[in-house]
């Protein structure tokens, strides 16, 4: 672990992207070295969410070269598959003797220690039930800090669940245990002292201060409580010694304990426990009274609140070989723990090898089958005679009718799980009951539909006498769906909805079977004369080789399927980059436009326009453009010169109605802010221009159709739209009544006005080609004639400073 934090790529980085190497290189598999997870699964061992997750973590991972990261974008674009290889861990596999070199037992191990650690806990799809490791629940802030340092604490803990403490001068405002937890870290003293706090708030971690016969303050032991239950040392962390013996006076380095970067000690099976103060000397914090002494085993105290662990020499864990449980967070201890410390006694102080006597039954397998008899002041997890910490459990069936109901037919194996497989085997029925509700019409009869389960199972199994694990059992087996077909409501061929028999099973049956006779008519035919057992033979090889091909087919497709998915994965790729360059392409393009000068001012970095000039050029094109519109009703269109003056006209009409709104614009503005400003002042003045252009053109467009609608050309096209209306067929009887005047003189009207439109539209579109013509043939005035033009404009802030540097 620490080869692992210690690589320079991760210097600087946080504690979540720290934490994300760890469980990656965790979950790598030996063979590949190429972990496939999704950013939300990522996210709950973290503790954090996926968002921040593919906002924080990833990209830091990409830029430190640590981790090779290949993503599949989700539904918005977002990183959602992730196939990760952790470099280190990958690059040590064929260094010898390298920290990173593990083995396949080895990496399961380490997947093992943080489930235990911080698993978020899974509902598998058969109904089994994962639960959540210590922190598993722990998520939002800090949460990846809490899970990296109970996991650095854990592995610095030893079997007794002590963790051998920093050394030299600490702050004593804050203790030996923060600088050990900020050490391992590589954090301030302070923050160490936060996440230590967090930890001991959920009971996972316990800070332990002995006292001395004085009253004074002695050295303070920090305990990893899991830990310490994990190996059978029980009531760590309860009691706080009133006494302890005088040290042998020695001298010892300033530095003995181990830090961030240090092997740890190794410490022999004590002999003594039942307090976590009397295992073996620690170093002083600078206001511990008692002196440095070397580490030994102790044999004894001198206090009388010591009790014998409940193991002697060469003691195991029992015949069962299970692992030890999980601690539980939060323990609840008894009320007077002193009197409940003299009270507990094992089974070995009253008999066995350490006071010469010959037991007649092994403590350890007498305690495998007792049960617990009372609990602590909450009544839920309770040291046993074994040295385990375990739930206690239940009497009976659960209070929750559906679970009663459900759990009714192997109510017997329930009696026999302990109390943590108690809870799991609830948990896992809830599930199982939630998923079956909504498969039912009727989600109420859930719980029956599982009992019923329960008792088809153990009716296979010949009844509950027969079931050698009560927790396997029910887990692997009597809760899990078995579909004979691809009905994901079919269990054993019943349907779960109905209760009847699977259609879908019966389909597949009547296939097979056809295939079958299918295939002795076959066999018939081409080999008759054949014994029964000859034909049987030859139908049973016919059967295999059509499986075989069958087996073979779905092999290729599968193969096909996967080319495909390859196919269309590289053309989503090319696409990608192909996207992906052309986007760099418009941005490079887009950046040597926006460095451009403008090509009317030269004002620096415009674009090739700026604000103010774009708006000129608007207004100027308005202009020009009521100039024309003008003209198609009061000029001849065939003399330019007269087309000339008219637009001459309209532009000194509009240059009267700009110079007005410049005017009001500028009353309204106090002269500082334009002197303060004066390309956005500029821009003003160019925009108010542009208003005043745009609200005269509707007033020279109406004017130009009410003119052109009174023109021959109009009025002969009304004509002709009056009499075809007076002529209609319903109108014959009586043309010249008040109905049919009424329909031609609307008639006559929405012809003229679309005769007036059209020739609006043709004489703009003559006059604009005319204009056309005449501006090709113009020749661009010299740059002498430009350049003292432009010397006549003000010059910008921007350009006066340049042109003085």
């Amino acid at each position: 672990m620490r080869a692992l934090l210690d690589v320079a790529d991760l210097s600087g980085a946080s504690d979540a992207v720290r934490l994300a190497v760890v469980v990656l290189a965790s979950r790598t598999p030996s063979e590949t070295g190429v972990v496939v997870i999704r950013t939300v699964e990522l996210g709950r061992w973290l503790g954090l969410s996926a968002s921040y997750v593919a906002s924080e973590v990833l990209p830091v991972l990409r830029r430190s070269g640590v981790v090779t990261i290949e993503t599949a974008d989700g539904e918005f674009g977002q990183d959602d598959g992730l196939r990760c290889k952790v470099l280190p861990l990958w690059a040590a596999q064929d260094i010898v003797g390298h920290p990173l070199a593990l083995e396949k037992k080895e990496l399961a191990v380490l997947l093992r220690l943080l489930e235990a650690v911080m698993a978020p806990g899974w509902t598998h799809r058969d109904g089994r039930v994962t639960p959540a490791g210590l922190l598993g629940d722990r998520t939002g802030r800090g949460a990846a800090t809490d899970r990296l340092a109970l996991l650095l604490l854990v592995l610095e803990a030893r079997e007794t669940g002590r963790v051998r403490q920093c050394g030299g001068t600490v702050d004593t405002n804050r203790g030996r245990a923060a600088a050990t937890v900020a050490r391992l870290l590589g954090c301030k003293v302070s923050r160490g002292e936060r996440v230590l706090e967090r930890l001991e708030d959920r009971g996972l971690v316990r800070r332990v201060r002995l006292r001395t016969g004085s009253g004074l303050a002695n050295r303070t032991r920090l305990m990893v409580l899991a830990v310490a239950f994990a190996h059978g040392h029980t009531g760590v962390g309860d009691v706080r010694e009133d006494r302890a013996e005088a040290p042998e006076l020695m001298f010892s380095e300033p530095d003995v304990a181990a830090g961030a970067s240090e092997p740890p000690e190794l410490e022999g099976e004590l002999q003594v426990s039942g307090v976590p103060v009397a295992v073996e000397a620690d170093v002083a914090e600078p206001d511990v009274a008692a002196a440095l002494h070397t580490g030994h085993s102790p044999v004894g105290t001198s206090g009388g609140s010591l009790s014998l662990s409940g193991r002697f020499s060469g003691e195991g864990r029992g015949g069962e070989g299970r692992r030890p449980e999980r601690v539980c967070v939060r323990e609840d201890q008894a009320a007077d723990r002193e009197d409940a410390v003299a009270e507990s006694t094992s089974p070995v102080a009253e008999v066995g090898p350490l006071r010469g006597e010959k037991p007649k039954e092994s403590p350890v397998e007498e305690h495998m089958g007792q049960r617990a008899t009372r609990a602590g002041a909450g009544g839920w997890w309770q040291a046993m005679g074994g040295g385990k910490a375990q739930r206690q459990r239940r009497a009976g069936l659960p209070d929750d009718l559906r679970l009663r109901v459900a759990l009714g037919p192997v109510s017997w194996l329930w009696e026999r799980l302990n109390g943590w497989q108690q809870d799991q085997v609830v948990a896992a029925v809830k599930t199982e009951l939630t998923r079956l509700a909504g498969l039912l019409t009727r989600p109420e009869a859930a719980p029956q539909v599982l009992a019923d389960r329960f008792t088809d199972r153990l009716g296979e199994t010949g009844g509950e006498a027969l079931v050698d694990s009560p927790f396997g059992w029910i887990t692997h087996r009597g809760l899990v769906q078995r579909p004979s077909c691809s009905d994901w409501r079919c269990d054993d061929g019943i349907r779960l909805d109905t209760g009847g028999e699977c259609g879908n099973c019966g389909n597949v049956i009547h296939l097979r079977r056809a295939g079958r006779a299918r295939m002795a008519a076959e066999v018939d035919r081409e080999l008759p004369g054949l014994g029964d057992a000859e034909r049987l033979q030859v139908i049973e090889e016919r059967l295999r080789e059509q499986a075989a091909v069958a087996a073979e087919d779905f092999v290729w497709r599968r193969e096909q399927a996967r080319k495909e998915q390859a196919r269309r994965d590289a053309a989503r790729a090319v696409a990608q980059e192909r996207a992906e360059r052309e986007r760099q392409a418009a941005a490079a393009a887009d950046a040597v436009r926006q460095a451009l000068s403008c090509e009317d001012c030269g004002r620096h970095r415009s674009a090739g326009l700026c604000e103010a000039c774009d708006i000129s050029r608007r207004t100027e094109d308005l202009t020009v453009e009521a100039g024309l519109i003008a003209a198609t009703w009061c000029a001849d269109l065939d003399d330019p010169d007269h087309i000339a003056a008219v637009a001459a006209d309209v532009r000194a009409s509009l240059k009267a109605d700009i110079a007005t709104a410049r005017a009001e614009f500028l009353q309204l503005m106090d002269p500082g802010e334009l002197e303060a400003d004066p390309v956005a002042a500029a821009s003003a003045l160019a925009f108010a221009a542009l208003q005043a252009v745009e609200q005269a053109l509707p007033d020279y467009r109406r004017s130009a159709l009410g003119r052109l609608a009174r023109t021959e050309e109009a009025e002969a096209e009304a004509r002709r739209a009056y009499e075809v209306e007076q002529n209609r067929r319903w109108f014959r009887a009586n043309p010249t009544g008040t109905d049919a005047v009424t329909a031609a003189t609307k008639a006559a009207g929405t012809a003229r006005e679309r005769a007036a439109e059209y020739l609006l539209t043709v004489r703009l579109e003559q006059l604009r080609e005319q204009t056309a013509a005449r501006t090709e043939t113009v020749v661009p005035a010299p740059w002498t004639d430009r350049l003292a033009e432009l010397a006549d404009r003000p010059l910008g802030g921007d350009v006066t400073g340049a042109v003085i540097a």
